[in-house]
């Protein structure tokens, strides 16, 4: 699901809220989730996972195109963990 897609489906489910409204909420929702990462942090949402950041180390990589080996420095990558709700209902019979 896209993002466009989440906020449609949202405004179909809460005619209430325009889809301008819809829009902030879900952007908000992305920096705060964001937000926390780049602080270091980690974001549970109960039900559904934690998204936390994973420290890759540096390694020699090749350039797929020239087959030249190049430096890739270390970095941290954003990281989902899906939780057990998710889980079983992903793996349910009724899915």
């Amino acid at each position: 699901m896209t993002r466009s897609e989440l906020i449609s489906k949202l405004s179909f489910i809460h005619r209430d809220l325009t889809q301008s409204q819809i829009e902030a909420i879900v952007s908000l929702i992305f920096e705060e989730i964001s937000g926390a990462l780049n602080a270091g942090g980690r974001v549970e949402l109960r039900g559904f996972g934690t998204f936390s950041l994973r420290k890759r180390e540096a390694r020699t990589g090749r350039n797929p195109r020239t087959g030249e080996m190049v430096k890739v420095d270390s970095k941290a990558v954003p990281f989902f963990k899906s939780g057990k709700e998710l889980r079983e209902m992903l793996n349910s019979e009724n899915c």
